[in-house]
């Protein structure tokens, strides 16, 4: 189908919505995902609108330009109409392309020290305070869930939850592993190091996005342990629940109160299976979507932090940047970040035109 075709598919079925609206002869129910439909295609067709109304104000202009007296000045206007149009098609275009359902959620962002030691916990606890100074930026509440620490500094498995407008449309591509290179503090002879750390970001689930069955957890409770396995409670408050179906684990012991590690678990839990079912659908769909950012495959290589060269390159789209120090305080990301929702929306883009 054409992309003219869809357009005229759009108008007919909002102007079938305003009849039905206006007519009366529709129950409550029907009424309500009525309205909703006709409000979320009004911008939409307002937009088709405008690029027609354009499309046509150029024809009379042309026609104009043959009259030696309005020549000049239907010229001018000509350049101006000819320069909007294609503005007035790509943004209806872009409110043609499917909506990311999740892009409006909170988010859980996971992050665990991969391989090189030390180092590798240091970068992780790196890149959590990295993404805690974001959200400051983009004024967003970041809550700490879970900090697993190595005694020096570093972090095994960090867990927060970041709460705003926006949050995972803007951090759902963060999803994979970072890689660092840089001289460890530890390492006396000046050699560079390359260590890995792993992001998650995962849609913040509600009730309705996922519902899980109590007869399908195992929850365990447990004294809770610090650094080096020392009992740092003298209550069992630590909780693990199990989800036996797909044998995700979650574990919680920051708070004092088993019944406050309960909830964060479960938040922890359903955004974990919510994230996988998510995975499935777009496994599904990965044959017509070919050209999206990443696979978001948690394994992928997804970007190096070169800390010698103040460089940070993104693989997926082959961009390089030289404000490491920027992208580390959470300033420089937005760069980053932008770029990456340009290349997905392009090649979404590209696949309507085709």
């Amino acid at each position: 189908m054409s992309l003219l075709q869809k357009l005229d598919q759009v108008v007919a079925r909002y102007a079938e919505l305003q009849a039905a609206l206006s007519g009366g002869g529709l129950d409550s129910q029907k009424f309500v995902a009525a309205s909703k439909e006709y409000a979320e295609l009004g911008p939409l067709v307002e937009g088709v609108n405008a690029w027609r109304r354009a499309e046509q104000e150029l024809k009379d202009t042309e026609a104009l330009a043959a009259d030696p007296d309005m020549k000049a000045m239907a010229e001018e206007e000509a350049v101006a109409l000819r320069k909007r149009l294609p503005e007035l098609e790509q943004a209806v275009k872009k409110m043609l392309l499917p909506k990311d359902a999740a892009d409006e959620k909170n988010a859980i962002l996971e992050i665990r020290a991969g391989t090189g030691g030390d180092e590798a916990a240091l970068f992780a606890a790196d890149l959590f305070r990295m993404y805690q100074r974001y959200a400051a930026e983009h004024r967003w509440k970041f809550e700490i869930m879970e900090l697993s620490d190595t005694g020096i500094g570093g972090y095994k498995e960090a867990i927060a939850t970041i709460t705003g407008k926006n949050v995972f449309a803007r951090l759902k591509f963060e999803s994979g592993v970072h890689r660092v290179q840089r001289v460890p503090a530890t390492e006396a002879s000046g050699r560079i190091h390359t260590s890995a750390a792993t992001v998650a970001v995962l849609p913040e689930a509600e009730d309705v996005d996922i519902k899980i069955d109590e007869k399908d957890l195992r929850i365990d409770v447990f004294r809770a342990s610090g650094p080096g396995g020392q009992s740092v409670n003298t209550t069992d408050s630590a909780v693990r629940i199990t989800h036996i179906p797909t044998g995700v684990v979650v574990s919680q012991q920051d708070e004092k109160s088993q019944h406050k590690n309960r909830a964060k678990a479960m938040k922890i839990l359903r955004a974990r299976l919510y994230d996988a079912e998510r995975q499935r659908l777009d496994a599904e769909r990965a044959a017509t979507r070919k050209g999206q950012v990443g696979s978001g495959d948690r394994s992928e290589r997804i970007r190096t932090y070169n800390f010698p060269q103040s460089r940070v390159t993104d693989h997926r789209i082959n961009l390089t940047l030289y404000n490491l120090a920027e992208v580390m305080e959470g300033r420089g990301l937005d760069q980053i970040v932008d770029a990456l929702i340009a290349d997905d929306e392009a090649s979404r883009l590209a696949e309507l035109a085709a």
